[in-house]
């Protein structure tokens, strides 16, 4: 009868079709209010509104079991009145406040000051006093036109001021934009399951309608609220809503509304779909959110603005418990910068304070020697006329003293990082790793450990049963049909049919004479593929007994390690069917089918003959062993009690045993090795028995023959680390780890267990830096907890992908190790910028400062220094920081988190090219007017026009700059710096356009570059001293490192040792532990906050970062744009709940076996563990929602979900 009222319904829908919009018989109000209701209330609105579910669906045009018709008007219409399931993104910052933002930085400002007080005094004569009255140095201009000119000096400052900031603004803006690209693909990935006109299809998460009828499994990320038409076993973790981390169980007759944001942890169902877009809980949220950006408008605009669709927005829900607690920030573990921002971090403000040291005391010289000259050696009184021109003297000091500092703060660095992490990031898209988190790529090229999942990462994810033990016989292939009595064959078939989510299923190839592709959970698409093979079809029990006729399903978890569904029979009696892990299943078997479809008992010794006969040999083949038994309950012992899962579970009647393979991918040994030469050693941890993953370790070259090294499984885990108490010890964690390279049946818990040990660990210097693989959403904490994540493109949950810092599309072992080669890549490019930049640092400052010292005037002017800053920075970081990485940077071993960024060989170059560029610079500076024979451009009164000598000194030092560009290419002592010159593009044409834009000012700048044109013999001797960089390079690569005992090394990582006790008591406050704060407060060097810019001008990583909150800075650019990544968004951490852990399992099917100790474990509020519930860290912003995670079996159709 309710199938008939569905299809009248249908045929009602397609009849109103043209209708106005007004012929759903229920408003958006209505839904919306309905959907603010929780449990028993909703229960009762739905009854007294719409009777039951299935009258909600009629109301909304759709039926349960066929969904909508799909027709794209009737979509249309729905998306009219019901809105479309987007939330709108924020708007970018525009261009002005970026500029705006890059006007911020001090030494900018420091230099806008002075070149506007060089500009008001530049047009101030002196009445009438004569010019010589006031000292030599102020007379000796007799050109009026001469002395006119004096404003283009503040002019040319304040010019260059403007180049760097647009440079800077247009570097940020174009690295949000292809970030926001970047996260629109991601977002356009992400599709959900739904039924319409009666098939399963996948769509993307926007199109989903009201009205829509979505299958929901465990993993998923709810993209939309909605109402449970049909539900086995269902529970959601709520907390991202709520607060509250106890996982909700959702059925029809105590709480069947579901939200938008939350997480499915276990079980399976259908949703009818009834709020999406900014309708929807989350989407209410961020409206208000948004809301509150704009504080100062009025409140009734504000209502105004809240009206979307007709219905105004309860504010209620954010004001009741619920959203109460949005701004309490919880105390949260101190989250360190990545490693290199540390390291940077700190080199530059050691950097920026040498540099304002050395800018005072050159001011302080400038002033002084002025006064003695002036006052003193000739002797001149104090005139009030001359006050104007002393003052102009002193800015000019000033701005020496400037342009010292300016060319003493590598500004150019967090820029030379950015662009070396942008292009990194764009690059290893190709490669199929799918950055969220910028840091985590350089972490990678640290990594010194690999912990990796087995199933999908190492092996193909390709499930077949290949093995099985059937009617007390082993087959090795898979038997013919009438082989097997007919008894014993029905119940096999029967018992896969519906034991099976039915989201799993084998489908026709993609390509003539391609394997059948296997949709959803791996495993169970085996067992099908099993029934393909004994020549039945699975399709015609399914077809029989539809979902919605199961009596009760105890869906797979990493607790049960097993699967059980019950029928209900027409005589009152119930059979159940069950699958699992074999060695646990067979526990709780009682009987055993025989060879004539009988029967017989099965008693424990039968059982140790069948797990040392088969289930061992099967696995040390690489097997995963999966037993298949049921049971049945007759009419007269009564109903059982279904929550007593124990007394359910047992008595069993095993039907078979069968081994399935799932073989090792070609590429994964391969790579293995590469990662071994490259100094990580790679782990497998897995759910499977231990004999199948020591033969899975084995083939992939984890093990080697005759290698002392451990396999052991969770419960030895457990056993080793934990002392008396039950308590995990650090030092018993420590003697297990180093030589461990399998685990096996290891929980979630022990997964994170041994991530947590091996990086607390301070038995190996240097400290171990963790990648982590995953795909399920138990791996979630291990996941968050890695210094890298890697989740599964394709086989991966939701949750795992939201908790990890890289996607691999391809789901492939091989694509981490591109990640390490990149990821040391950057480390390698930023060393190259830094050993660049820090020669023309040590040199510049140098020589403008001996130079101000001795001629009272720099040799390289302000605006000179500009553009060799330029040149630096931006051209240089650009040039250097896109090198593309090669094989030779997998034949070294990982740096770890304590090598210096600047190492003695480096050092060795910095102070060997100085040495030559500074002798160079000063033989020019004193003697090269006799040299070319020219007049000397030292002691030049105030206003003099620019000397050719002075021009030839700034042309050399520059050329000398881009010869020594080339030689920064290599930093480990290589002696062919142009090997792989021309793989690099960008390097070439920037090399060759400095030199172009260089020959245009020195002959055509002129007053404002204080530059005078050059013959062709004084620019190839300019050339000429330039090129003799590259042999002197030879030179100083010959002198050994070892000799030169007095080279440091710079740039380290503070350890947590180097900070004082009062400090660290300081520190609790904090959410990140900021090493150049601590420089400072040492230091009191508060100017140096202007080095802030380290940090901000990294804004392309805010774009994808931002978790300061709400309102500052950039958007995080996935947080907006799709409701599915609601729980990205750093402002719904509500931070008071104690993660209760349920540990459960993941795509990895029938894996793990925790033991009981592990089943339902709460951990104390500041465990480690329980902090992962939210820690709004700044470094890996997007998702640290995660209440922690547990699980998800099967994820059925997600290997299409998010695949790119």
């Amino acid at each position: 009868m309710a199938s008939n009222s569905f299809r009248e319904s249908k045929r009602g829908r397609h009849a109103q079709a043209n209708h106005d919009v007004g012929d759903f018989n229920c408003s958006l109000k209505e839904l919306r209010s309905l959907m603010e209701l929780r449990g028993p209330e909703g229960i009762t609105r739905i009854q007294e509104c719409y009777g039951d579910v299935q009258g909600l669906c009629t109301r909304l045009r759709t039926s349960p079991i066929d969904g909508l018709g799909g027709h794209a008007d009737d979509i249309a219409r729905r998306k009219e009145e019901f809105g479309q399931n987007v939330i709108p993104p924020k708007k970018p910052k525009t261009f002005l406040q970026l500029v705006w933002e890059a006007l911020q930085d001090v030494t900018l400002i420091i230099l806008e000051v002075a070149a506007i007080i060089s500009l008001g005094l530049s047009f101030y004569r002196p009445p009438d006093a004569e010019r010589e009255n006031c000292g030599k140095a102020a007379g000796g201009v007799e050109d009026e036109g001469e002395a006119d000119a004096g404003w283009i000096e503040g002019a040319a400052i304040l010019l260059s001021v403007v180049c760097v900031v647009l440079v800077t603004a247009f570097n940020d803006w174009s690295k949000e934009k292809q970030f926001r690209g970047l996260q629109s693909r991601i977002e356009q990935e992400q599709k959900f399951t739904v039924v319409r006109g009666g098939q399963v299809i996948q769509i993307h998460v926007a199109e989903i309608v009201v009205g829509d009828v979505a299958q929901v499994k465990y993993g998923d990320l709810l993209p939309a609220d909605g109402v449970l038409i049909q539900g086995n076993d269902l529970k959601i973790d709520e907390s991202s809503l709520t607060g509250e981390s106890d996982h909700v169980k959702k059925t029809l007759d105590n709480d069947p509304m579901l939200l938008s944001g939350t997480h499915v942890m276990e079980g399976s169902g259908k949703i009818l779909i009834t709020a999406v877009g900014v309708n929807s809980q989350t989407g209410i949220i961020f409206t208000l959110l948004g809301a509150e950006e704009d504080e100062d408008d009025d409140e009734d605009e504000k209502k105004g603005r809240f009206s979307k669709g007709g219905a105004g927005v309860e504010m209620q829900p954010l004001n009741s418990d619920d959203g109460g607690e949005e701004k309490k920030k919880a105390n949260l573990p101190k989250k360190e910068k990545s490693v290199l921002q540390g390291k940077l971090t700190k080199l530059a403000v050691q950097i920026g304070k040498a540099g304002l040291f050395m800018s005072g005391l050159t001011v302080i010289i400038l002033i002084t020697l002025f006064m003695v000259d002036t006052f003193w050696i000739q002797g001149l009184p104090w005139v009030a006329d001359c006050t104007p021109i002393y003052i102009q003297f002193c800015v000019k000091f000033f701005i020496i003293g400037v342009t010292v500092l300016v060319v003493a703060v590598p500004e150019g660095l967090p820029l030379a990082v950015t662009i070396s992490l942008a292009y990194s990031v764009k690059k290893m898209m190709k490669d199929n790793n799918l950055v969220r988190h910028l840091d985590a790529c350089e972490t990678m090229g640290n990594a010194t450990a690999i912990c990796s999942d087995k199933t999908g990462t190492l092996t193909m994810n390709r499930m077949t049963v290949v093995q099985a033990y059937l009617g007390a016989r082993h087959y090795r292939v898979v038997p013919e049909p009438d082989l097997i009595p007919g008894k014993v064959l029905d119940l096999l078939i029967m018992g896969i049919g519906v034991n099976c989510a039915y989201t799993s299923k084998i489908m026709s190839p993609e390509k003539e004479g391609g394997l059948p592709r296997q949709v959803g959970n791996k495993t169970e698409c085996a067992l099908l593929g099993f029934v393909l093979d004994l020549r039945r079809d699975y399709m015609t029990i399914r077809n029989e007994i539809p979902e919605e006729k199961l009596f009760k399903v105890y869906t797979f978890n990493s607790v049960r390690k097993s699967m059980s569904t019950v029928l209900k029979n027409a005589d009152g009696s119930y059979r159940m069917f069950s699958k699992g892990a074999s060695e646990i299943l067979l526990k709780k078997c009682c009987k055993i089918m025989t060879a004539n479809g009988e029967a017989k008992v099965f008693k424990s010794r039968d059982r140790d003959d069948v797990v040392k006969k088969v289930i061992e040999p099967m696995a040390s083949e690489g097997l995963r062993t999966i037993c298949l038994a049921y049971r049945d309950f007759p009419p007269a012992d009564g109903e059982p009690d279904w929550e007593n899962e124990t007394d359910i579970l047992t008595g069993l009647t095993c039907l078979c045993v069968v081994g399935i393979e799932d073989p090792v991918r070609p590429e994964v040994p391969d790579a293995i090795k590469r990662c071994q030469r490259a100094g990580i050693t790679v782990r497998m941890v897995t759910g499977d028995n231990i004999n199948t993953a020591r033969a899975i370790a084995s083939k992939c070259g984890i093990l080697q023959p005759g290698d002392d090294f451990l396999c052991i499984d969770g419960k030895e885990f457990n056993r080793r680390i934990r002392n008396e108490l039950g308590e995990i010890e650090q030092e018993r964690i420590d003697k297990i780890w180093p030589k461990l390279r399998v685990l096996a049946r290891s929980s979630p818990t022990d997964k994170h267990t041994l991530v947590k040990g091996i990086m607390d660990s301070t038995v190996q210097e240097p400290r171990q830096v963790v990648a982590v693989t995953g795909d399920g959403t138990n791996d979630g904490p291990a996941l968050k907890k890695a210094d890298v994540g890697f989740a599964m493109g394709i086989a991966g949950t939701d949750v795992a992908k939201e908790a990890s810092d890289i996607i691999l599309t391809d789901d492939n072992f091989s694509s981490i190790v591109k990640a390490v080669m990149w990821g040391r890549n950057v480390y390698d490019s930023i060393s190259k910028f830094l050993q660049f930049q820090l020669t023309v640092n040590v040199v510049a400052v140098i020589v403008a400062f001996t130079g101000a010292c001795i001629t009272q005037d720099s040799p390289l002017k302000a605006v000179q220094m500009l553009w060799v800053n330029l040149i630096m920075d931006t051209f240089a970081s650009l040039a250097l920081a896109t090198e593309p990485p090669t094989e030779s940077l997998l034949l070294r071993k990982p740096y770890g988190r304590n090598k210096p960024l600047i190492s003695r060989t480096m050092m060795k170059n910095i102070l060997g090219h100085a040495v030559y560029q500074l002798t160079i610079i000063f033989t020019l500076l004193f003697a090269g007017e006799q040299m070319f024979d020219i007049d000397s451009g030292r002691y030049a009164p105030l206003h003099a026009p620019p000397s050719e000598h002075y021009t030839i000194v700034f042309n050399t030092f520059v050329m000398m700059q881009l010869f020594n560009e080339i030689n920064a290419r290599k930093i480990h002592g290589e002696r062919n710096v142009f090997d792989g010159i021309f793989k690099n593009m960008i390097f070439c044409s920037i090399v060759f356009g400095t030199f172009v834009i260089q020959i245009v000012i020195v002959q055509f700048g002129g007053k404002p570059f204080s530059c005078v044109g050059l013959t062709i013999d004084q620019w190839l001797w300019c050339v000429f001293l330039g090129f003799g960089c590259l042999l002197w390079g030879q030179v100083v690569t010959t002198v050994p490192t070892s000799r030169l005992k007095f080279l440091k090394s710079a740039g380290h990582g503070t350890q947590q040792e180097e900070i004082p006790e009062e400090e660290l008591e300081e520190m609790e406050d904090l959410d990140e532990i900021d090493h150049a704060e601590m420089e400072m407060r040492r230091g009191q060097v508060l100017w140096c906050r202007g080095l802030g810019r380290i940090q901000t001008q990294i804004r392309v990583v805010n774009a994808f970062r931002d978790t300061m909150s709400p309102y500052e800075g950039l958007e995080t650019p996935e947080s907006r744009n799709s409701i599915h990544n609601f729980m990205t968004t750093p402002e719904f951490r509500i931070e008071d709940s104690e993660p209760q852990i349920p540990l459960i399992d993941d795509t990895e099917g029938e894996d793990d076996a925790p033991t009981k100790r592990n089943a339902a474990q709460t951990l104390p509020p500041h465990s480690k563990l329980a902090t992962l519930s939210s820690s709004p860290n700044q470094n890996n912003n997007a998702v640290d929602m995660i209440a922690v995670l547990p699980a998800c079996p099967g994820s059925p159709l997600n290997s299409l979900e998010t695949s790119l």
